[in-house]
């Protein structure tokens, strides 16, 4: 599809990833989804290629590139056919450990980061509970100080992400309880630290999509942590995690596009080469207009996701941009895979045309991080300068 609004590192970029993915086929990514098998040998060639550092800093080996070159990575990733199976699988190495690289120390940057550009680390995120869900602040996984040092953990984790095969979780606790803080936003801090199987019970969740990569109910109990884990200041992990939140909803913004790339491509392919009384569907305007609107609407995201990657890399103020293309992203993303699935019928039922699995992925962005009525939300409030709604 169109690359126009890259810039030509960018492109380059999306271009080199696009060879790497010319091995991992419809067929590949069909057989994890099927198998709910993590797609080992993806992960490894980007891993081998140096693709997992691509935002990380050049001091522990990573390329040190910006957000907007991280998005046109990801894009193409899932534009590939790889989609949300192949994203999922290394998203959270490109900014997920954000907090750590901005706010850790010199020497757990040294420690921890190359293990994890080099894939023999492999990190799962905690922050999602079963009684707290977007509301953060009130999460009750508890990190007690213990008396000879360190911390002990408490608590439980929900829909956090490739835990089955972490070997680090990258962790946001109260350490001090809400009633005594001054702001809910305090009392919060942030862990970097093994994920021990002795004392943390790892339950996967059945889900609709995106099977290869697990999701998973995690259950901590007496979990012992070093206090070189601590991630920054203690009370202070609630904002060092938002600095983690904007690059995660532009990365989410451009997977979607792509992902409605694939699923447009797909769509259009067929209804070119299928033919019913005597011509081909994409001949019907009833085809036409639906294929067309889909890329429209996708363009239009795709513009505000590098829009808000800009000014993200240039330290500018992008909470809005990087909200609305989230929202803009996941929105075209989906009903590019629905009509993708609709053009191919009864076929678009079936698992060999592949359309059902994008559109079964595509509604992971419509849900995660962020949901769409936050999102409204965080806009009337910053934009438009209405109350608080909640």
């Amino acid at each position: 599809m169109s690359d126009h609004i890259l810039t030509p590192e960018q492109a380059e970029i999306s271009s080199a990833v696009q060879k790497v993915l010319a091995d991992f086929d419809d067929a590949y990514w069909h057989d994890c989804d099927e198998a709910k098998r993590f797609p080992e040998e993806f992960v490894k060639a980007m891993a081998d290629g140096g693709w997992l550092g691509i935002a990380m800093p050049q001091s522990v080996g990573g390329a040190g590139l910006g957000l907007g070159e991280a998005a046109a990575m990801m894009q193409a990733v899932t534009e590939s056919g790889a989609g949300f199976t192949g994203a999922s699988a290394i998203h959270l190495n490109i900014f997920g450990l954000m907090p750590l690289i901005r706010f850790g120390t010199d020497e757990q940057r040294a420690r921890h980061l190359p293990r994890v550009l080099a894939g023999e680390d492999r990190v799962c995120f905690g922050v999602t509970e079963p009684d707290s869900g977007l509301d953060t602040t009130s999460l009750k996984t508890f990190a007690t100080k213990k008396p000879g040092g360190g911390w002990r953990i408490n608590g439980r984790k929900m829909w956090t992400s490739g835990a089955q095969t972490a070997t680090k979780i990258l962790i946001i606790v109260r350490t001090t309880p809400k009633e005594q803080c001054a702001k809910p936003t305090e009392g919060l801090s942030l862990f970097y630290t093994d994920l021990d199987r002795s004392k943390v019970d790892v339950r996967r969740i059945p889900k609709m999509g995106r099977n290869a990569v697990d999701t998973n109910a995690v259950f901590i109990d007496d979990l012992d942590v070093p206090d070189e884990d601590l991630v920054g200041e203690v009370g202070k992990g609630f904002r060092y995690l938002l600095h983690g939140l904007n690059p995660e909803r532009v990365l989410f913004a451009a997977e979607s596009v792509g992902l409605g790339r694939a699923a447009l491509r797909k769509a259009s392919d067929y209804a070119r080469d299928r033919t019913v009384f005597g011509r081909p569907i994409g001949q019907n305007q009833g085809i036409q207009h639906p294929l067309a609107k889909c890329w429209m609407d996708l363009e239009a995201a795709n513009l505000m996701a590098f829009q808000a990657a800009r000014l993200f890399d240039a330290d500018q103020e992008c909470g809005s941009f990087a909200n609305a293309a989230k929202y803009l992203g996941a929105e075209a993303g989906f009903h590019a895979c629905e009509t993708a699935v609709l053009t191919h019928g009864g076929m678009g039922y079936a698992r060999e045309f592949h359309v059902e699995r994008y559109f079964r992925e595509s509604m992971i962005a419509r849900i995660a991080p962020v949901s769409r009525e936050m999102i409204f939300s965080y806009i009337a409030e910053r934009e438009l300068g209405q109350k608080k709604s909640y």
